[in-house]
């Protein structure tokens, strides 16, 4: 059912001016991978029963995009393991024309082979695919599984089902540090666009993360001595800061949250799938929707949205000697 007309809804403007346009929703905490930057091995996750609904997750959605936001993505975990994700997007992306402009989506690729096509479906246009390296035996390493031949199948399958894709790999010192040529002459080579990231302090791993980390000044530099980096003003409606490359003819992009804060400009809100609202990655400041919505209806969430651009924080706390937060990576999908 597609709502009222938006516009009779207030924007979400937090208290320090900054409108929140953009929702990104992780519709389970579990994935099928340990990628070692972002879990550990052996990890706890929420019970089923504590999840909400596919039908309250689509309300919640709705709720917002009446409020003014324009971009939703759907992430996890990995989404593509919840039971059920294709209808999610299918109701989300009835709104898609009405409020909603785009609905995206983050996986990890190993069940996008079998999805692409119901993706395409439910409006979902436009993709990005976890890769951080190329090579079989590091991908095994890092991700502590062996799937690297069924995420590119599933890449080649999105590909085909006319999915625009985009590559994120995060840059990690020792593993892949010699990787960012090869793979952005490969996403070039495929037609991708390339958005490499600094790890992020979220949750106790099995690892020192000061070990794995890799400013993307150094990144830079180094993709800067193969190509030509020319500025640019492409955005996708995150903190991504864009250079293009002419001789492969794609968008690179920057998130370094730790080594160029984005914060001034953030228009990002996250729901988990308890259904708890966290206003920044890297701060605990939440509220709870799900409460809200089954003690008192539908009508009690423009309330609690209220409240949540009320705490909605200035800024993270990013260092890289210690987790910023306890939850992981996993519970809020980035």
């Amino acid at each position: 059912m597609i709502a009222a007309d938006p516009a009779l809804a207030p924007s979400l403007v937090d208290s320090f001016g900054r409108r929140v346009s953009y929702l990104r929703v992780s519709v389970t905490d579990r994935c099928d991978f340990r990628c070692r930057y972002c879990m550990a091995e052996a990890m706890s996750f929420l019970p089923r029963r504590e999840l909400l609904t596919l039908e309250e997750l689509a309300l919640i959605v709705d709720r917002f995009v009446d409020r003014g936001v324009t971009k939703v993505r759907l992430t996890g975990g990995e989404p593509l393991v919840r039971r059920g994700l294709p209808e999610l997007a299918r109701r989300i992306g009835r709104r898609i024309g009405y409020g909603l402009d785009e609905l995206t989506l983050t996986t990890n690729g190993a069940r996008l082979a079998e999805a692409a096509g119901s993706l395409v479906d439910a409006g979902i246009r436009r993709i990005n695919v976890s890769l951080d390296t190329l090579d079989r035996d590091r991908f095994a390493y890092i991700a502590r599984r062996d799937a690297f031949h069924e995420v590119l199948a599933g890449i080649a399958a999105a590909k085909a089902a006319g999915l625009a894709i985009k590559i994120n790999m995060v840059a990690l010192n020792g593993l892949n540090d010699d990787a960012f040529v090869p793979m952005a002459e490969w996403c070039g080579a495929q037609g991708f666009d390339l958005s490499i990231i600094e790890t992020m302090p979220l949750g106790r791993i099995d690892e020192d993360r000061t070990d794995r980390f890799l400013p993307l000044t150094f990144v830079r530099d180094r993709l800067a001595r193969r190509f030509a980096l020319a500025p640019s003003d492409h955005s996708t409606g995150g903190p991504s800061r864009y250079v293009f490359v002419e001789e492969l003819g794609i968008h690179i992009g920057f998130i370094s949250p730790l080594t160029h804060n984005f914060c001034a400009t953030c228009n990002r809100v996250r729901l988990t799938a308890e259904g708890k609202l966290y206003l920044c990655l890297g701060q605990s400041d939440c509220v709870d929707l799900k409460a809200a919505l089954r003690e008192n209806g539908p009508a009690a969430l423009d309330a609690a949205l209220d409240e949540a651009m009320r705490i909605k924080p200035k800024a993270h706390d990013f260092r890289i000697d210690r987790p910023a937060v306890s939850r992981h990576m996993s519970v809020t999908g980035g």
